[in-house]
């Protein structure tokens, strides 16, 4: 064993619990009991699953160590891997003090890289342990990834990591480890703080970039979409207006306070219901006509997966391409210089259903055809 490379395998398994039912993060006790009130599922399993699926076929050319129970092992054994594990301090209710406890001796064991399935917080949490000392990698599975540490998706990090292998050289870079202040997030105010940062392999196609806001000084070309926007809207639809600088100005101009960082429904232009979440959307899908307005996250390029939970595989299932309206600035979209916008729902035949070309509106009368790729 001593000339493989060593794998730590890190699973938050309250990561991305609040997304879906519309609490906008996972941090706190309270919050979790909260989602799992509200019907949230686990997702975090199943994310690392798909990514340690990639790396069945090369099982033997590598160590695999990770933390007890559902922190790694379970997934790791249903996958078909024998590791080494690290007990944690803490179950079945996990907590971030075993995350830098485990990121702790996996240091000690000098692991070659640590893969986490987390989010934003899970991440902060490793670099708290580690200190940048160990490259790393997050398959994303949180509400909030904004920092630059995660792979497009579980598939992209098993490919990487993959590579991370099989490799004798790799290129690594250094990017930052930020978060958000789940509450001030809950209120509408989008409040980050850096933290640091950690080392990742790195291969453009493969990893997600920082998330970028919207700068001010696009504001004359924000209100000329949003009034194409709402000039578009009939009076038949529901129309779910999602989070950002866009939709937010759609909602201001309708004469509506805009949940900054949620989902809002609009009906013949007046506010129908505010700050929904999965259920609602479905619920509303059995009697009426649903059509949503989504922007790009500025520097990353997804449309699903990020920050808008709610639009979750059970709601895009049931709407077209034609129900889906894309808003973004034109210098949001040149950033990308050239990269797909990704969807990264959990659910490899929506994923499949959304990718293609599609038209963005970027203007008053204005409008581009992008491609979409998973």
């Amino acid at each position: 064993m001593a000339d493989k490379k060593k794998i730590g395998l890190i699973v938050n398994p309250v990561a991305g619990l609040g997304g879906r039912v519309g609490l906008k993060g996972s941090d706190g006790e309270q919050i979790q009991e909260k989602a799992l009130s509200l019907g949230a599922v686990p997702l975090s399993q199943e994310r690392a699953k798909e990514t340690l699926t990639i790396l069945l076929p090369i099982r033997d050319q590598f160590e695999l160590n990770t933390a007890a129970t559902t922190m790694g092992e379970l997934v790791a054994k249903q996958s078909g891997f024998e590791p080494e594990i690290i007990p944690i301090l803490h179950h079945p209710m996990t907590t971030a003090e075993d995350t830098i406890e485990v990121a702790k001796i996996m240091k000690e064991r000098t692991v070659d890289l640590i893969l986490f399935a987390g989010g934003d917080g899970t991440a902060r949490d490793i670099y708290n342990a580690i200190q940048g000392e160990i490259p790393v990698l997050g398959i994303p599975a949180g509400v909030k990834m904004f920092s630059a540490v995660f792979a497009y998706s579980p598939r992209s990090a098993g490919l990487l990591v993959k590579d991370f292998i099989t490799r004798k050289k790799v290129l690594f870079r250094e990017v930052e480890i930020i978060d958000l202040d789940e509450d001030a997030y809950r209120s509408g105010m989008v409040i980050t703080k850096l933290f640091g940062f950690l080392k990742i392999p790195f291969y453009p196609h493969l990893v997600q970039n920082q998330k970028i806001p919207t700068p001010a000084h696009d504001s004359y070309q924000i209100e000329a979409i949003a009034q194409w926007v709402i000039e578009k809207m009939d009076n038949l639809s529901i129309y779910a207006i999602g989070p950002g600088t866009i939709p937010s100005q759609i909602g201001k101009m309708l004469g509506i306070e805009k949940t900054l960082v949620g989902i809002d429904l609009v009906k013949d232009k007046v506010l129908f219901a505010k700050d929904v979440n999965e259920r609602r959307l479905i619920e509303v899908l059995k009697s009426e006509s649903l059509k949503i307005i989504v922007t790009p996250i500025g520097g990353q390029g997804f449309l699903f997966g990020r920050g808008n939970q709610p639009f979750s595989p059970r709601v895009l299932e049931r709407l077209s391409k034609d129900d889906i309206i894309v808003v973004s600035l034109v210098s949001k979209i040149n950033a990308l210089r050239g990269k797909p916008l990704r969807v990264d729902t959990g659910d490899a035949l929506v994923d499949r259903k959304l990718v293609g070309y599609i038209p963005i509106i970027t203007g008053y009368r204005e409008k581009i055809i992008y491609r979409v790729t998973d």
